[in-house]
């Protein structure tokens, strides 16, 4: 581990000397690889599924680790859609000059030697090494051992392209760890010399084990428990339209509705309407009494919410369900349970619009639209390497921009201070 992260390091310093230009071949050189090498991704991606099934993969989870030819052209799309994006590093973010002529500017340049730690699905492989790449890091890749032979076979295709289109090109700038064992990922994150951030995707479990044993900084995305507050001013129509989506459209991941807020004034009205509708999407309702005493003679069989239910990502077509006297209490239910995700207001009323806005206090929040939209892909970003529901640094979707840090330059003719 500490051999691969010293080569990363010095990769790193490589790789911020390239150019756009530079960095732009390269990437559609991956990308048109990637077509070409579809044969020998899928024959690593075979035995990978071989080993899964034998050792009793769910089915949801050999779907999520299969790469057949239209998810090799969805990667090879992806590269080059971060080609076609605004190079991120160099970008001057504020100048000016003191009152003795020194002249300040504030670039930004990349980070350094990134740790992507991710699980399952190894198109991830491609999309963060091309994020990562383009804004001028090396990368260390550590997938699941599921998918140890189609990690490995995603990166080789795609740096054998590049040493093809530059010659130059640091043959550490991205690197699989080899290993599957646990304690490899201990002794990385521990490395601080030369790693500069981690960032792990996967479920809550993997995200608090990697911040918890890395000494290296990590950007977190623990769950995603997203409401959606159905205001007293709402239009009724277009609250359905945004919770059903935001509930159904795609239930398992991380920007889906978990908890459905209704103000008392407009409960008895929307909810018997939008909890048939949820019902017949095979929606299971886990609700308050407030709104099982509204469904009760249409929906007879509910389940009543329990306190676990209000901070629960379900992932999965289940909803909680809560009827609120409000704005203020909407706002002050999604900041004590939600996990500063992605929330939601449907209202016509500026001002309750304005309040939740301002008051939420999550990465993404909404006025009249679906929490489906927090999405790097959505936001136009391109490839996304997450999201991230921390405070400091990158918050919400992470693209380019999110992977660079930025440093001070000063210009003088002999100034000193006094």
């Amino acid at each position: 581990m500490t051999e691969l992260a010293r080569q990363s390091k010095a990769a790193s310093r490589s790789l911020a000397k390239l150019t756009t230009a530079e960095k732009n071949a390269c990437l559609l050189a991956m990308a048109e690889a990637l077509e070409r090498g579809g044969g020998s991704i899928k024959e690593a991606n075979a035995r990978d599924m071989a080993a899964g099934a034998q050792s009793g993969l769910s089915t949801a989870m050999l779907d999520r680790l299969k790469l057949d030819d239209k998810r090799i052209a969805g990667m090879a799309k992806g590269l080059r859609d971060v080609a076609a994006l605004p190079d991120p590093v160099g970008r001057i973010l504020d100048s000016r000059t003191r009152p003795n002529g020194l002249k300040l500017q504030k670039i930004s340049t990349p980070i350094g030697v990134v740790v992507i730690i991710y699980e399952s699905r190894p198109n991830v492989t491609a999309d963060a090494a091309s994020l990562c790449f383009k804004s001028g890091n090396a990368t260390i890749l550590r997938g699941g051992k599921e998918a140890i032979h189609s990690n490995q076979a995603i990166a080789s295709v795609m740096l054998t392209a590049a040493k093809q289109q530059f010659p130059n090109f640091p043959e550490h700038a991205i690197q699989v760890v080899q290993t599957t064992e646990r304690e490899a990922i201990k002794e990385l994150l521990a490395l601080t010399q030369y790693v500069d951030l981690c960032m792990p995707r996967g479920g809550e479990g993997l995200i608090r084990a990697v911040a918890e044993n890395s000494r290296v900084p990590v950007i977190k995305h623990y769950k995603g428990v997203c409401h959606v507050y159905v205001d007293g001013e709402a239009d009724l129509k277009m609250a359905e339209e945004i919770a059903l989506n935001a509930k159904c459209q795609r239930p398992g991941v991380c920007n889906a509705m978990e908890t459905l807020l209704v103000d008392k004034a407009i409960a008895p009205v929307f909810l018997p309407a939008i909890g048939q509708k949820l019902t017949e999407q095979r929606v299971e309702l886990r609700v308050d009494e407030a709104s099982r005493n509204i469904l009760k003679s249409k929906l007879p069989n509910l389940k009543i919410a329990e306190e676990e239910d209000w901070y629960a990502e379900y992932l999965d077509l289940i909803l909680a369900v809560r009827v609120v006297d409000g704005v203020k209490e909407a706002i002050d239910h999604i900041n004590h349970y939600g996990s500063a995700h992605s929330d939601s207001i449907v209202t016509r009323d500026e001002k309750h619009a304005q309040q939740f806005l301002a008051e939420v206090d999550s990465a993404t929040v909404y006025w009249n639209a679906s929490t489906r939209f927090t999405d790097g892909g959505e936001f136009g970003m391109g490839a996304e390497i997450g999201i991230s529901t921390d405070k400091i640094g990158a918050r919400g979707p992470m693209g380019l921009e999110e992977l660079t840090t930025y440093k001070w330059i000063g210009i003088g003719n002999g100034q000193v201070r006094t």
